[in-house]
């Protein structure tokens, strides 16, 4: 056998000379990929640069101006993603494809293209759950459980159709790190098994540990393939991005500053059926200060953040402000006082995906600083300061005029966060800032976070991602179970210590 042919029958999928083009702007511009059988194989790139584009090609959601694809030897064009699947392609998206008002279980049925016994896929599920560290109660309605689990009912229905190619797009987004060392290892089982994997997250470290090869794209084109077991992961972020990138400084708080917030609750107990019960949680956050929440999905950040936001009133707990009581105030009420907020769902929570991006800067503007004398909206001004988040922020769009679901995920996070921080907040309150977005994005995002903190701002960061909370945080505290750990100087943790704080180390205990 020559060595073409060899070659040849180690190839699973071929993209050649994939073209895609929206409004006159390419999104793939002669993308060219190959992916070997059993490879884990990383897609990277900034946000916009044509990633979800290729991958959505190839799982059938969309179909290329031109270009050609070869799927196990044969030609490959589907139509679907139902077609995709037959052919045994499975695709982890990241925004999830779930509805709402249906439980866990029901939705991994509905993503099921053939019949099944529903005891048997239930043991099936619950075999998998375990395997892969996706523990989620099937019960739960969907519309109850944070983004985490909902993430991990998406893979847990990718996985049971057994792929020979399975597309995972920011998979590890909101697992934990021993979730992702878990997951990791199932991932190289699968690969080991024949399986081949297509890689798409902006976490480079993981790419370094997990992935064979690397392709990279910059504004809708391949700039090359490479080794990410060679390179560095501030290398490979450079590359995907076509510049040098830097470190932000946390804060340099001092607890002479003014306090801003201070939460004391005894405990709250959840409004729907699967919620967690907030036990006991006291915290103050003050002037220049940056307060990192950490902890698994699903441990009460969301009801956490629903109390200190005003989207749940509850008359039991305490809630000052600048030394004033806001327990019983209303979201938009609180914004009037000078409070920002970017809660972890941007689509849907943070932004209408309907509405313009000027019309979602313009409804979470509680000072009217877009309104006229007369009480008309000045929609220069409007327009003026939309671009200029745009443009601070670097929001891949057409415009000001573009609306919200038009943007890729990452662009859409980087503009929720630019909106708020625009807003020179006294205190801003942001659930996973840098969720899916690129390397370039996440450290432009912490900067901003970072100057708002010092120009005055208090900062409260809810954030899976450990590195960030101990890149910028003056402070870090746990959510375990809706125990909050005691909160903690960064700069004296050490890392053997964050299991202790995550398994939720309280006040007057030792470490």
């Amino acid at each position: 056998m020559n060595d073409l042919s060899s070659q040849s029958e180690n190839i699973l999928l071929q993209c050649s000379a994939i073209n895609k083009e929206f409004s006159g702007v390419k999104a793939n511009s002669n993308v060219s990929i190959t992916v070997g059988k059993s490879q884990i194989h990383a897609l990277l790139g900034e946000n916009g640069a044509g990633k979800s584009t290729l991958v959505k090609i190839i799982y059938g959601l969309l179909q290329p101006d031109s270009g050609t694809m070869r799927f196990s030897d044969a030609e490959y064009a589907p139509k679907s993603p139902k077609d995709a699947r037959e052919l045994g392609v499975g695709m982890v998206f990241q925004h999830f494809s779930l509805f709402e008002p249906l439980s866990a279980f029901d939705n991994i049925l509905l993503g099921l293209d053939k019949n099944i016994d529903v005891k048997s896929l239930r043991e099936e599920v619950k075999t998998l759950s375990e395997s892969y560290g996706l523990e989620v109660n099937l019960s739960s309605y969907i519309g109850d459980l944070s983004a985490g689990e909902r993430q991990r009912v998406e893979i847990i229905r990718a996985l049971l159709q057994k792929p020979k190619l399975l597309i995972m797009d920011e998979p590890t987004s909101v697992l934990t790190p021993f979730e992702c060392e878990k997951l990791f290892k199932t991932l190289k089982k699968l690969a080991s098994e024949g399986t081949s994997i297509l890689y798409i997250s902006h976490k480079l470290k993981e790419i370094s540990f997990l992935c064979d090869t690397a392709s990279v794209l910059r504004k809708g084109e391949l700039i090359g393939e490479y080794d990410p077991k060679k390179m560095t992961a501030k290398a490979l972020g450079e590359l995907m991005v076509g510049q040098t990138l830097s470190q932000p400084k946390r804060p340099s708080a001092t607890k002479k500053k003014n306090r801003v917030l201070s939460v004391s609750m005894a405990e709250v107990k959840p409004d729907t059926q699967f919620g967690v019960t907030l036990k006991n949680i006291n915290f103050d956050v003050h002037q220049s200060e940056i307060l990192g929440l950490g902890g698994v999905a699903g441990n009460g950040q969301e009801e956490l953040m629903q109390l200190i936001t005003g989207e749940r009133i509850d008359r039991s707990i305490d809630i000052k402000y600048l030394d004033s009581n806001i327990q019983l105030l209303n979201p938009h009420k609180r914004r009037e006082l000078g409070m920002a907020f970017a809660p972890e769902e941007r689509l849907g929570h943070s932004a209408v995906g309907s509405l313009s991006l000027s019309e979602n800067s313009l409804i979470t503007d509680p000072k009217k600083r877009f309104q006229t004398n007369l009480g008309f909206i000045d929609f220069d001004e409007l327009r003026n300061y939309t671009e200029s988040v745009i443009e601070k922020f670097n929001v891949k769009t057409t415009g000001a005029q573009a609306v919200a679901s038009s943007l890729s995920g990452g662009n859409l996070q980087k503009f929720v966060v630019g909106r708020e921080v625009g807003q020179r907040p006294s205190l801003l309150v942001v659930n996973q800032p840098t969720w899916g977005v690129d390397a370039l994005s996440a450290a432009n995002i912490r900067e901003a976070i970072v100057e708002i903190a010092n120009s005055g701002a208090a900062v409260i960061l809810i954030s899976q991602d450990l590195d960030e909370l101990l890149e910028i945080s003056n402070k870090v505290a746990f959510l375990t179970n809706g125990l909050l750990s005691i909160p903690t100087e960064t700069k004296n943790i050490k890392s053997s210590e964050i299991g202790a704080l995550m398994g939720g180390l309280r006040a007057g205990e030792t470490i």
